[in-house]
């Protein structure tokens, strides 16, 4: 929230405030061990970095009605002890979750379902892309073809605004949907780019080549998400 707000830059008292209070909010509970005390001091560290790098020159204070030598020195010096700061509380808190990162890591790594799963999900993203580039090639060089006008523009348009990197995401959400064994879910992935990306003037070309490389990413995901399913013993659907 602190960040989504900007509050580094415009309020950092109240972003330092935000994230103590809401940390201390989340390890309340756990406050009798050492590790929970270490997470709230990682965070008070990050939090504090953050508004020391971010701080603008026009936020000379932390938004309190006081002042101290350290908010308000040059620029560079607060911005140095900013990035201290920040690498501190980096530090602190790969310490305080070292030993239970590090096993759910090995756990991970010697996890035959995961290692199954992240391999499908990769082919389905990055493979289905070159299916999708050889199944969308006729409809481009289609579109080239065209005599100039509005129709070739208006196609050309639709066909270069981030479509391989919608395509990215949308190959990866379905796959992780089918996988999961949610076909409701990557069913509203599909609704929620038909809507966002459907031509606003009928363009024969463009709606052609939009359905190709949906349809084309969608086979690539269902293909990989089945295989990786059956591979680890679970129903295909």
């Amino acid at each position: 929230m602190s960040w989504e707000r900007k509050w580094f830059t415009t309020r950092p008292g109240a972003a330092v405030a935000f994230t103590l209070a809401y940390g201390g909010y989340v390890v309340g509970p756990y406050l009798d061990g050492v590790k929970s005390w270490s997470a709230l001091i990682s965070a008070a560290l990050l939090a504090l970095g953050f508004t020391l790098l971010l701080r603008s020159t026009s936020t000379p204070s932390l938004g309190f009605s006081i002042t101290t030598s350290l908010i308000s020195g040059t620029t560079s010096t607060t911005k140095r002890i900013g990035a201290a700061a920040v690498t501190a509380g980096v530090l602190w808190g790969v310490w305080t979750a070292w030993s239970t990162a590090s096993q759910v890591g090995s756990e991970l790594l010697r996890n035959d379902t995961v290692a199954v799963m992240l391999s499908a999900m990769l082919i389905a993203v990055f493979g289905g892309g070159a299916l999708v580039k050889a199944v969308t090639d006729p409809v481009v060089e289609e579109v080239y073809s065209l005599p100039d006008g509005p129709n070739r523009e208006s196609a050309l348009t639709l066909i270069r605004s981030g479509g391989r990197t919608i395509g990215l995401v949308e190959r990866g959400l379905l796959f992780a949907f089918l996988a999961a064994g949610q076909p409701e879910a990557a069913a509203l992935v599909l609704a929620a780019k038909a809507l966002a990306r459907a031509p606003v003037d009928h363009v024969n070309h463009a709606s052609k080549y939009f359905l190709i490389g949906t349809l084309a990413s969608v086979i690539a995901a269902m293909v990989m998400s089945v295989a990786a399913r059956a591979a680890v013993g679970l129903p295909v659907l």
